[in-house]
C-alpha cells in the first residue's frame, strides 16, 4: 500500500533551520513529482513547495521563496524540505503530497509533522 511518513519536525526559534523528511513507499517514487504542503488551524492547505520527477525543476510558494529548499533522493524514495530564516508565521502541520491522479483528483498525504517557530 501507498505509504507516507514525515519526519523531522519539532520546536525551533525564529531565524533557525529544520529539515523535514518524507520516506515514499508503495508506488513507483521517481516517475512521479512530489509536493510539501502546509496547514494551519481554519485556513486551506498551502502549496509551500514542488519538485518534478526528475528533481530537474522546483516551484515555492513566494512566502518561502529563498528560503526553503525542495530537494529529493530518488534512490532512497525521499523528499526533504530544507527550511532555513524560520519565521513564526512558518508554523504548521507539514504534510508530503503525492498528486496521483489530476483526471481523479486523488492525493495520497502523510501523516504530518509539526513546525513551532517560536522564541
Amino acid at each position: 500500500q501507498v505509504q507516507l511518513v514525515e519526519s523531522g519536525g519539532g520546536l525551533v526559534q525564529p531565524g533557525g533551520s529544520l529539515r523535514l523528511s518524507c520516506a515514499a513507499s508503495g508506488f513507483t517514487f521517481s516517475t512521479y513529482a512530489m509536493s510539501w504542503y502546509r496547514q494551519v488551524p481554519g485556513k486551506e492547505r498551502e502549496l509551500v513547495a514542488f519538485i518534478t520527477s526528475a528533481g530537474t525543476t522546483t516551484n515555492y510558494a513566494d512566502s518561502v521563496k529563498g528560503r526553503f529548499t525542495i530537494s529529493r533522493d530518488n534512490g532512497k524514495n525521499t523528499v526533504f524540505l530544507q527550511m532555513n530564516s524560520l519565521k513564526p508565521e512558518d508554523t504548521a502541520v507539514y504534510y508530503c503530497n503525492w498528486r496521483y491522479s489530476d483526471y481523479y483528483l486523488i492525493d495520497y498525504w502523510g501523516q504530518g509533522t509539526q513546525v513551532t517557530v517560536s522564541s
